[in-house]
């Protein structure tokens, strides 16, 4: 075996073992998860299992080309995507592991780190940007659910049509209300815009934003998709267009809704529900464990290999674990902010 055989394998090694001991940090069950996800990968066919991972990788570059395009056009000539494409992976691979989805602030210090122009509030107006085509997929998987219920309007709507005068009152309220913030706060807005309009320069270049942003997502997000009806397919849940909007919109509100990391435990229930009447609750919750541990495991290895492709072993652990340590603090001191402001407004 020749010497860059063996360096691979210790890296490889030493990969784990530090994955191990972050994931202890972070309090993630690795022996556990490794039990479990070793028991999912044997119940499942190779050709499902191989179909879920090309798609899983598909999901993820085209994200991460998206946000190349937003950033390329924030900071010409500072961006390459290979960094991009690293910086996302890791944001999804922790995302899948860390509660609240910290993940997203750690590749929002890392990338302020590597591109020398960059600014906080100039990535955090690009991830705006780049969220425009997922809340107009999920408001369309919202309304396709909202619609096909049959009666949903009536039964929706029925407080306004029992109380149109308290309706009135209320819609009047909340325009006056919000009225008065826009009018108090305007100028903070139109500052903090001027820090962080760069972010949204590629909107400025209708085209490119369609042709490389709202189209890379359109691919990401029909990916997703897929990888849910190959997981249900794989489970013999039957793969309809009903099904796979279900579960995506039940995905979606568990992902809003837990602070478990990578919403376990809350998308099982949320998935039991979405799927009750076309199977039982136990090949739901396994249909539903499988693809989340399956979909964990690959973007962890994702992000494994693209951190030391592109900024080796030491230059990546370091780069990780000092954004890491940057976004806790940074979540630590705005959850800080949030009860200092909740506890000025109702003083004891």
């Amino acid at each position: 075996m020749n010497r860059g055989a063996v360096k691979r394998i210790a890296l490889i090694v030493l990969a784990i073992i530090v994955m191990s001991a972050f994931a202890n940090l972070v309090g993630w069950g690795i022996r556990a998860w490794f039990e479990d996800l070793w028991d999912t990968i044997t119940t499942i066919s190779t050709g499902h299992l191989v179909a879920a991972i090309a798609l899983m990788t598909l999901q993820t570059t085209a994200t991460a080309y998206a946000w190349y395009t937003i950033l390329r056009f924030a900071y010409p000539h500072e961006v390459r995507f290979r960094i991009v494409f690293a910086s996302y992976s890791v944001c999804v691979a922790l995302n899948n592991i860390l509660p609240a989805n910290l993940g997203t602030i750690v590749m929002f210090v890392m990338l302020t780190t590597l591109i020398a122009s960059a600014t906080f509030g100039g990535i955090v107006t690009g991830f705006l940007v780049e969220k425009i085509f997922f809340t107009v997929a999920a408001i369309f998987v919202y309304l396709y659910l909202f619609l096909s219920v049959p009666g949903s309007f009536d039964i929706s709507f029925s407080w306004i049509k029992e109380n149109p005068w308290a309706t009135a009152v209320l819609v009047v309220g909340s325009a006056g209300g919000l009225a008065y913030l826009i009018r108090a706060y305007w100028p903070k807005v139109l500052s903090f815009w001027e820090r962080a309009k760069a972010g949204g320069q590629v909107l400025l270049h209708p085209g490119t934003y369609f042709g490389r942003v709202f189209l890379p997502e359109f691919v990401s997000w029909a990916s997703g998709l897929g990888i849910t009806a190959i997981f249900m397919d794989a489970y013999g849940i039957p793969v309809t267009f009903h099904t796979i909007m279900s579960v995506t919109g039940s995905n979606s509100i568990a992902n809003t809704v837990a602070v478990t990391p990578g919403g376990a435990g809350v998308q099982q229930v949320f998935n039991v529900a979405a799927l009750s009447d076309v199977t039982d609750s136990q090949t739901a919750t396994a249909f539903s464990v499988s693809q989340q541990l399956v979909s964990t495991a690959w973007h962890i290895a994702m992000a494994v290999v693209l951190v030391i492709w592109v900024f080796g072993w030491v230059g990546g652990k370091t780069l990780v674990a000092e954004s890491y340590a940057e976004a806790k603090r940074r979540a630590e001191e705005q959850k800080a902010a949030r009860e200092a402001g909740k506890a000025a407004e109702d003083p004891v």
